[in-house]
């Protein structure tokens, strides 16, 4: 009976009933007064607003999941709204900053570069047997922080709460999984609270190899349909294993796809705002990192999927500015890696972004560079003096790092801007209007997608997944949404949006041929909620029935 009140799977608080605390002899151990599970989560939620600071209201929600893994579930799905910028981003990046003065009890699995030969007998350990979820980083650049090394653990950790609590994925099946390299970050290294590797960061093949061994101990220990979902690695290695792993194993870059298909999803969405088509549009961006090149990518082949036009012509709408300027070819300053190569076009050098958008014009500004204040005034005055509605995305988080506000993009645009960002940001009033800022948050999109993922069995996972993905988001986006401003549904629809992503994903599955499960389930929405996760308490009491009287009667002889 301990158990019960030790397992946070099992505990379920002054939830047990009488009868199960005396079957189960925890009878006393709780004061006498049981509880619903609506009261409890009521009373967690007056707990959790009693915090002003955003990290407080972290820990608790840490340790509500430590304590009652159901409740805590509960809690996340029915206020995900309000919950969502505490879990996740933003907050969760100050979280990871701070892991090592917080931590309290692990969660998932630390792998060290120094377990290199020995990655399957670590995996080993975890003690969950039907793992079919996976997210893993090596903690190089969290958001728009940068190389938080093993603290970077709080980002699988939020990111696979929300598979749960968003997308129904049994906790049980989730393993978040931090891979260990060493830290170039001096400060971290100095910590006396720092929680990981002493270490500078060991690259080149020791590295490769050591992933190869992580992604071939996977599939050794839980089969070859497991999704692997990359998480905040660096630039440089990001692409690489995108396109080392795509083809032969389950796995996709949450940083390239899942932001790129949720930014295509606004941009589709802004297209019902203003009344055009992608081809249309001249689309410019501030950065050209893992988001930015997945961003444009999508875009190129939703204008060939939607409006017929070859995928090379469509991506010369999208130009994209890095570090050292605009991306043109034959730039002198160089630095144009093969993956911006198909995005460099000709045109003269060019290094300021403010002379960049008033010699291209765009009329969809999108930042993915965590420079924060990038967009100014005269910039979003300048996208708004040669656009009816200027589209401005500032998708960079967590909200320290976004390119601007809403109501810096309102303000400077006289309210015509078709604003999304990265991170939440309020309510803003004016104009005559009430605006409701509409947040790219991937969440809306990495559930859904691995939901839909799992239950079909797709063995390699290809872009025109995250193109169905953005679509369907873009379909649930309603008018009454558009006129508020907002290009995403309202967070609280979350769930739902998650199980009608997976459904699309799983039709298209089975209509390419690249779904495994089978027989192929005639009603592919009902499949799928037939898999998902119940937080609602369980009896803890054993299964009863009777024997007939027969059964007991003495033989006669």
């Amino acid at each position: 009976g301990m158990d019960y009140m030790r397992d946070p799977k099992l505990f379920k608080g002054m939830a047990f009933s009488l009868e199960e605390r005396q079957t189960l002899g925890i009878h006393g151990l709780l004061p006498p007064r049981t509880k619903t599970q609506e009261e409890m989560a009521e009373h967690s939620m007056r707990n959790l607003r009693r915090f002003d600071d955003p990290l407080n209201k972290y820990m608790y929600m840490a340790d509500l999941s430590e304590r009652n893994e159901k409740l805590f579930y509960k809690v996340l799905s029915e206020n995900t709204e309000e919950l969502m910028p505490i879990v996740y981003t933003p907050t969760v990046g100050l979280a990871c900053q701070k892991f090592g003065l917080a931590f309290k009890r692990p969660k998932g699995l630390f792998i060290t570069i120094h377990d290199k030969g020995h990655v399957y007998e670590v995996l080993k350990n975890w003690p969950e047997q039907d793992v079919r979820c996976i997210v893993v980083t090596d903690g190089e650049r969290i958001l728009g922080l940068g190389d938080l090394g093993a603290q970077g653990m709080g980002i699988p950790v939020g990111k696979l709460s929300l598979n749960t609590a968003i997308a129904g994925i049994p906790p049980s099946q989730t393993l978040p999984i931090t891979l260990d390299v060493g830290t170039n970050r001096q400060e971290l290294l100095d910590d006396i609270d720092y929680i990981g590797l002493r270490h500078k960061r060991i690259t080149g093949q020791q590295y490769d190899d050591f992933i190869d061994e992580f992604m071939q101990a996977v599939v050794r220990r839980y089969g070859q349909n497991t999704l692997i979902q990359f998480e905040d690695f660096g630039n440089h290695n990001a692409f690489r294993f995108l396109e080392k792993y795509r083809n032969k194993y389950c796995t996709f870059n949450d940083d390239i796809q899942g932001t790129a298909s949720v930014a295509l999803a606004g941009v589709l969405a802004a297209l019902k705002a203003t009344n055009t088509k992608l081809s249309d549009h001249t689309f410019l961006f501030q950065g050209a990192g893992e988001a930015a090149l997945g961003i444009a990518n999508l875009i190129g082949m939703a204008m060939e999927k939607r409006e017929g036009i070859p995928y090379n012509e469509a991506i010369k709408k999208v130009w994209l500015k890095d570090s050292r300027g605009l991306i043109v070819k034959d730039r002198p300053e160089g630095g144009i890696s093969e993956h911006k190569a198909p995005f460099a076009h000709e045109h003269a050098p060019m290094a300021e972004l403010g002379d960049i958008v008033k010699e291209l014009k765009p009329t969809v500004l999108i930042g993915a560079a965590a420079i924060p204040n990038v967009f100014t005034p005269e910039i979003i005055k300048d996208m708004a003096s040669f656009n009816t509605a200027p589209i401005i995305f500032a998708l960079s988080n967590p909200t320290s790092k976004a390119e601007c506000t809403a109501e810096q993009a309102y303000v400077h645009s006289d309210g015509r801007a078709v604003f999304a960002s990265g991170s939440p940001f309020p309510t803003y009033k004016g104009f005559g209007k009430t605006y409701e800022p509409g947040q790219g948050n991937n969440a809306y999109i990495f559930p859904g997608a691995s939901l839909g993922v799992i239950c079909t069995g797709i063995h390699h996972i290809s872009d025109s997944v995250f193109l169905s993905a953005a679509e369907g988001l873009a379909d649930m986006v309603q008018d009454s949404d558009i006129a508020v401003g907002r290009l995403y549904p309202p967070l609280s629809a979350l769930r739902e949006i998650s199980v009608k992503i997976a459904t699309k994903v799983a039709i298209e599955a089975y209509k390419s041929g690249t779904a495994s499960t089978y027989p192929e389930p005639e009603d592919k929405e009902t499949f799928i909620r037939q898999q998902l996760y119940d937080y609602s308490y369980d009896t803890s009491l054993p299964a009863r029935y009777e024997w007939p009287q027969e059964a007991f009667k003495k033989l006669e002889i």
